[in-house]
């Protein structure tokens, strides 16, 4: 039975570009909104799952799986089975980063152990596509219920919904540092202004210049086991050197 061609439609074209959205949700969240994309708009696809990867620092490495989500609680359960193995079908496609399947489920050889878990889910042929963007790599497998029932253009659309997924937790996790740098930078910039108001107050209690009200809070500091920040906030509170 011939396949039906997928079509990228003006609603899909949306929902994808949403996908890209920077902090729309975390990671297993925007993996739930791919496969559940992919199952409902792919022709063929009677289900998808997604897994997120972190990629290996060196030769002797593995590729280890940081997330996954399924459409369906059944294929949830085979590709767990599949990442305690530690290998088959998604792990080649993450070694080799090329796109893998089959048409036909009962026809194929090269992952007895993960064929087998899909035939119990009812699937009859899949497809998986990698996708990395920056420090972010994605699989995305698509499964149908019957022989061929994935073709090429729907092998494409899974290509697509995988790259924008993958962008988008390439993009939050780039936003996520950003921000961080940014709390940090202010954290130090409030932090240098309750200081040198200390340093005020010490240079008018004692009669001493900066250097030396700051040489004492550092003393106080130490030697009362108080961070530096601390003890000028007390200072600049009014609540007296500890």
């Amino acid at each position: 039975m011939p396949t039906t061609d997928a079509v990228l439609t003006d609603r899909l074209a949306v929902e994808i570009a949403r996908l890209g959205i920077v902090g729309e949700s975390s990671d297993v969240g925007t993996l739930h909104r791919v496969t559940a994309l992919a199952s409902r708009a792919v022709p063929g696809c009677a289900g998808a799952t997604g897994v997120r990867w972190a990629l290996p620092h060196g030769p002797d490495e593995r590729p280890e799986p940081l997330a996954s989500a399924a459409s369906h609680p059944d294929l949830a359960d085979a590709v767990e089975r599949q990442l305690a193995r530690g290998h088959g079908f998604i792990f080649d496609v993450v070694n080799e980063r090329q796109a893998a399947g089959t048409d036909d489920v009962l026809a194929e050889a090269r992952w007895p152990e993960a064929m087998a878990d899909l035939l119990r889910c009812g699937v009859r042929c899949f497809s998986t596509t990698p996708h990395r963007m920056g420090p972010v790599l994605v699989t995305l497998t698509l499964y149908g219920v019957r022989p061929k029932a994935l073709g090429e253009g729907q092998r494409g659309l899974a290509a697509l919904l995988a790259a924008q997924g993958s962008a988008a937790m390439s993009n939050s996790l780039q936003y996520g540092d950003v921000h961080r740098t940014a709390v940090q930078l202010q954290e130090a910039v409030e932090s240098r202004a309750i200081v040198d108001q200390a340093k005020g107050i010490l240079m008018h209690a004692l009669g001493c210049d900066a250097d030396e009200a700051f040489v004492e809070m550092r003393r106080i500091s130490q030697t009362r086991h108080v961070k530096l920040t601390a003890l000028a906030q007390r200072i600049v509170g009014a609540q007296g050197l500890p």
